[in-house]
């Protein structure tokens, strides 16, 4: 039996939205400013992080694709990728905050907290939008409006409780040295934990520019420490603003970094994050 044509012409309708709907426009909004943020990050540093810098891009991308695509065609199907995009951002940043991606541990920061809040907006604001007009959407509201509430339940979580940084030298006290080890090939300079070490080329001689999320990122290593075995530089310290001390190597401010799991990883090498460059430390002479 032939289907009436009643209910075809009306299943093709409900396939659209008006392409001025409010949800379309908002949803359109939050993803524009996900993107901004995303794009803000990879021109600042993230696009010199392996893997991250190209699904960085991707996101952006795909971001401003979808942020078009919504209002101009007012498809279901568009609202259904934009609130899945939004939600699958949201839990990539959750994943990389607490077991780290692709070699890369995220930390705290508002950028991010920022992102993640837009991101659960964007999904409520799309999902909704998708079930306008249907008939069962006095039933998937209240879903709907649980499932923002409990992403954004899980965003406040994680936020709270990040992956802890790999453990690093808690300083001072004896046995705290300066070593030199081989890492991929190269003799370079780690802390007795065998973690590699860093230099921040905007840092002046003695003076660490690197502060709030930068630090996060790159710990400064704790001062007092001693030179190990084939260590030849001079080892020093300076005072930072809140009265701590760091190490330093030939007056360079000495850094490890988040991304770098365990001893022998050199993952921060070269990238430019944070507002510069981040070098490791060459041991001559050892």
């Amino acid at each position: 039996m032939a289907p009436d044509v009643t209910t075809v012409v009306g299943s093709m309708r409900g396939a659209s939205l008006p392409r001025r709907s409010w949800y379309g426009i908002a949803g359109a909004a939050f993803l524009i400013a996900s993107g901004a943020i995303h794009l803000d990050l990879y021109l600042t540093g993230y696009n010199s992080i392996p893997t991250i810098g190209p699904l960085f891009l991707l996101q952006i991308i795909s971001a401003y694709l979808l942020a078009i695509s919504i209002p101009v065609t007012g498809h279901r199907l568009a609202y259904a990728s934009g609130a899945a995009f939004s939600i699958g951002t949201l839990i990539g940043y959750l994943l990389s905050l607490k077991v780290g991606l692709f070699g890369f541990t995220e930390v705290r920061t508002t950028s991010g907290i920022i992102a993640g809040i837009i991101d659960v907006a964007a999904f409520a604001v799309l999902s909704a939008g998708l079930v306008s007009g249907l008939r069962p959407v006095r039933q998937t509201l209240p879903a709907i409006s649980a499932a923002s509430v409990v992403a954004l339940a899980l965003l406040g979580v994680f936020v709270a409780s990040p992956k802890a940084p790999p453990a690093v030298s808690a300083g001072g006290g004896s046995g705290q040295t300066l070593d030199a080890k081989s890492v991929g090939g190269a003799k370079l300079l780690t802390n007795s934990q065998g973690f590699t070490l860093y230099t921040f080329v905007p840092d002046k001689t003695n003076k660490s520019v690197c502060y709030g999320e930068c630090a996060s990122y790159w710990p400064p290593v704790p001062g007092n420490m001693s030179a190990g075995p084939g260590v030849t530089g001079k080892i020093g310290t300076i005072k930072r603003t809140d009265g701590s001390t760091q190490a330093t190597y030939d007056g360079h401010p000495l850094y490890t970094y988040v991304g770098d799991k365990s001893p022998g990883q050199d993952g921060g090498n070269n990238i430019n994050l944070n507002g510069g460059l981040w070098k490791v430390v060459p041991v001559t002479g050892g």
